[in-house]
């Protein structure tokens, strides 16, 4: 059984039903609760977006979704509020109020879900008042919403003023109560939804064809655009032990379950690049449930995260239904189309990025049509160690130009001992560059625009970067002196 509360009402449904049926179509279907809207079925204009409260270190935390892909099992012990219930009587919300006053709506299909997302950004400010209040947060906010009709200044303006000092509302009322009542939905069979790994190895001895599912993001596209039955699905996104997120020495250490929101912070510490890639990753709602384990998994040729954790040199830890564990180099875990390592009895357990050293240098780039919330014509990491000016090893990875996240592997051995300060050195990087793929063409971008951008974005490394190597051996001489 799956329960949950839908705004301040208890729902429960059976497991087998959870896996045929979206957030979206429950809502609209079986609860007639219609102001959610189907834009796209895909999670791309936010027509969809609720918002679902779950218990975190003992308070309420609010966070978007897309409800036309979230799949019904990631309800269990949370709250879903819809814009219906987000007026307090006949009083409406002050988001809903300032889009009023703002003239924020026109034909009013997306509306709610520009109020739900505004919504979730005004608890998070009660909640946490150090986040800024600034044009740039709303845009980010609201990345994942389209709107055809207003121009988004007046919906951008109706966020910065609601948004600006939230007072207490009908939630803080009630938080207590609600909190008491998520806490008290625990008990769910966990042949659908496991809280151990224990369990889960349990569940795939039982149901060995089933299909590992957190947050969906991908996989429910097949039930939304495809019509496909998933049958038997395990949902992981309550097994404690993947969401480990910690900092050794030498590894930043990242559970299979970890969202893309919750990795973002350790990213920005960490890994810049990657983190300034990851607020072009899809939208708010998307990085809120989808997993750095989902994406791995997927072992899509133009997913973006693969890039950037090959340059990296990560390794993929595995665990099977005995609970035995195999570390993976990335580098060999993708062996074609849609096709990893990763056997029918395992799954992803956590993965081991190792820190980076003041010798090297690290950075990713990504082109697509639109800069945000779109999919990659060509995304492209580099990563280079040099000592005394000299090349010790260089990484790299690539979307988009074969059929599985790939290597320049010829380029990664001409340009390893060679002289980093050295135009010969970029230009030889160049020509191994122009042999090293064979782009495809399609909807996103011609073979031969991929290709140029492969070299392009090489071109683009070494010129932004030997600029700090400069300032780097210019300081290891003086330390030296």
């Amino acid at each position: 059984m799956i329960s949950f509360l839908l705004n301040d009402t208890l729902c429960q449904i059976e497991e087998e039903q959870h896996a045929r049926q979206t957030v979206l179509n429950y809502l609209r279907d079986n609860k007639k609760q219609c102001g959610t809207k189907e834009g796209c079925a895909s999670g791309d204009c936010g027509a969809c977006t609720v918002v679902v409260a779950a218990v975190e270190n003992d308070s309420l935390k609010y966070e978007t979704i897309n409800s036309c892909i979230a799949p019904m099992s990631q309800l269990h012990a949370k709250q879903v509020i819809t814009v219906e219930h987000l007026a307090d009587g006949d009083r409406l919300h002050p988001v809903q109020q300032a889009m009023v006053d703002h003239h924020g709506s026109q034909c009013g299909f997306c509306t709610p879900g520009f109020v739900m997302s505004m919504f979730s950004l005004y608890k998070s400010r009660q909640v946490n008042t150090d986040i800024p209040l600034s044009r740039h947060t709303v845009n980010e906010q609201l990345g994942g919403n389209l709107c055809r009709c207003t121009g988004y200044r007046p919906i951008i303006d109706a966020a910065l003023e609601s948004c600006h000092s939230p007072e207490p509302d009908k939630f803080d009322h009630t938080s207590l109560l609600i909190k008491q009542r998520l806490l008290a939905l625990q008990d769910v069979n966990e042949d659908y939804l496991p809280r151990t790994e224990q369990a889960l190895a349990n569940a795939l001895k039982k149901y060995p064809d089933a299909k590992l599912v957190s947050g969906g993001t991908d996989l429910m596209l097949a039930v939304t655009q495809q019509h496909q039955d998933l049958g038997h699905t395990i949902n992981l996104s309550s097994i404690a032990s993947l969401q480990t997120l910690d900092v050794t020495d030498t590894h930043l250490i990242i559970g299979a379950g970890v969202t893309l929101t919750r990795l973002l912070p350790e990213l920005e510490a960490h890994f810049p690049p990657l983190a300034e890639l990851l607020t072009r990753f899809a939208s708010q709602q998307i990085r809120n449930v989808a997993t750095i384990g989902g994406n791995i998994a997927n072992a899509s040729p133009i997913g973006d995260l693969a890039p950037a954790l090959l340059a990296l040199d990560a390794h993929v830890v595995v665990k099977d239904t005995k609970l035995n564990e195999r570390s993976i180099p990335i580098r060999t875990f993708f062996e074609g189309y849609k096709k990893t390592q990763l056997h029918q009895n395992e799954w992803l357990h956590r993965f081991e990025l190792p820190l980076l050293n003041s010798n090297q240098i690290f950075d990713v780039y990504k082109v697509s049509k639109r800069f945000e919330d779109d999919i990659s014509a060509v995304c492209a990491a580099f990563m280079v160690e040099i000592d005394d000016n000299k090349i010790v090893k260089i990484n790299t990875g690539f979307g988009g130009v074969a059929a599985t996240p790939a290597m320049a592997t010829v380029f990664e051995r001409v340009l390893t001992h060679k002289t980093w300060l050295d135009k010969a050195t970029l230009d030889e990087g160049i020509s191994a560059l122009n042999q090293a793929f064979t782009p495809l063409t399609d909807v996103r971008a011609s073979a031969e625009y991929r290709q140029h951008l492969v070299t392009s974005l090489w071109t683009r490394f070494w010129t932004l970067s030997t600029s700090d190597v400069v300032v780097m051996l210019d300081h290891s001489e003086v330390t030296d002196a």
